[in-house]
This record gives C-alpha cells, sequence and structure tokens, in this order.
C-alpha cells in the first residue's frame, strides 16, 4: 500500500543494537533473540536485512560502545547504514538501499524506541513507506529519573500508538515477533 511506486518489497531494519545502547535496555536478552529469530526468518525468505548503526560522542566510531552487540551477526551482503540523527533515513544513504532493493515496506526492531525507533517510524512513513514495528523486538532504557515514563510503559505506548498510524495510502502497525509476515501487505 505504500505510496512509492514499483516498490513491492519489505526489508527488515536493525536499528542501533550496539554495546553502548542497550548495554541497560529493558528485556535486553529478550529484544535480541526476536531481533535474531527475525533476521533469521528475513534471510530465509531473501527479505533484505538491512543495519543502522549510530555514531555520537557517547559512541564515538570503532569504540565498544559503538559495536552491534556480539549476538547479533550482520552477514558481510547486508548492508550497514552509519547515522548521526536519530532518524535512520537523514543525513544517510537510507533511502538509496531501499530503492535499490524496490522496498516500500519496513519491519522496524531495535533501540532506543523513545528516540531513535520513534524517529524512524515517522521519517518513514513521511517518506511514504509503509512501516510496521514489531512490538516485542524494541527496547529502550529506564529515564525514569529524568520525569520520563519507565521503559515497559514507553514500550506499551509506542506499541498502542503505532500499532493505529496511517497516512494517506500508508499504514504503520505493531505487530509481535511470531506474527511478523514479510510478504504480507502489512504484518498482522
Amino acid at each position: 500500500m505504500t505510496t512509492l511506486k514499483d516498490r513491492p518489497s519489505t526489508a527488515l531494519l536493525v536499528i542501533d543494537v550496539q554495546n553502548g545502547v542497550v548495554a541497560n535496555a529493558h528485556d535486553r536478552d529478550g529484544v535480541i533473540a526476536n531481533i535474531n529469530t527475525l533476521v533469521e526468518k528475513a534471510r530465509s525468505e531473501d527479505v533484505p536485512v538491512i543495519w543502522v548503526q549510530h555514531s555520537s560522542e557517547e559512541l564515538p566510531l570503532e569504540s565498544e560502545n559503538w559495536q552491534y552487540v556480539a549476538e547479533l551477526q550482520r552477514s558481510d551482503s547486508e548492508p550497514l547504514v552509519h547515522k548521526k540523527y536519530g532518524d535512520s533515513f537523514e543525513d544517510t544513504n537510507l533511502e538509496d538501499l531501499l530503492a535499490e532493493r524496490g522496498v516500500g515496506r519496513l519491519v522496524v526492531t531495535g533501540a532506543q524506541t523513545d528516540a531513535c525507533i520513534r524517529s524512524t517510524l515517522h521519517g518513514g512513513m513521511t517518506r511514504g513507506y509503509d512501516v510496521t514495528l514489531v512490538s516485542d523486538a524494541h527496547t529502550t532504557e529506564d529515564l525514569s529519573e529524568y520525569g520520563a515514563p519507565t521503559p515497559d510503559k514507553v514500550i506499551a505506548h509506542t506499541n498502542l500508538y503505532w500499532e493505529y498510524q496511517d497516512a494517506p495510502g500508508r499504514r504503520g502497525g505493531a505487530v509481535a515477533t511470531a506474527d511478523v509476515d514479510f510478504r504480507a501487505d502489512v504484518a498482522v
């Protein structure tokens, strides 16, 4: 249903599952296990897996904090997008990679829910993509000491509001790992 012409394919995005990003994340191990399940499923169905990696003052290039977690292994054939902003599209080659692969639908996983995940969800929909959030394959750290809700509530709220997102010719949606269907028009 994407508004992008001739883009019938789906891609799995794995966003910022880096040592320094998920070290203190809510349900870290469960989320990483779910992402691994999705990566293997995508690979077995020839669905593109695109990895996104953030760098910043807190995540300097090539540092241990910048590295992807050891539990997730990117294949050399899978693109790696380097970013410096929350939205994975901003000042990156993500759009070009998706266009080359005929992708009009994104399935989003990773961290942090209340930052790069939300920014990329909205950035994708604004650019014409259908964007499905995997409800049990994204996470964030506890920022409640700064006035934020606890991570479980941040995740639940993001799943709730993204489940009902739509725009002319585009759909959002939230679905659990077990229910992801890369071949469906919308993962339900």
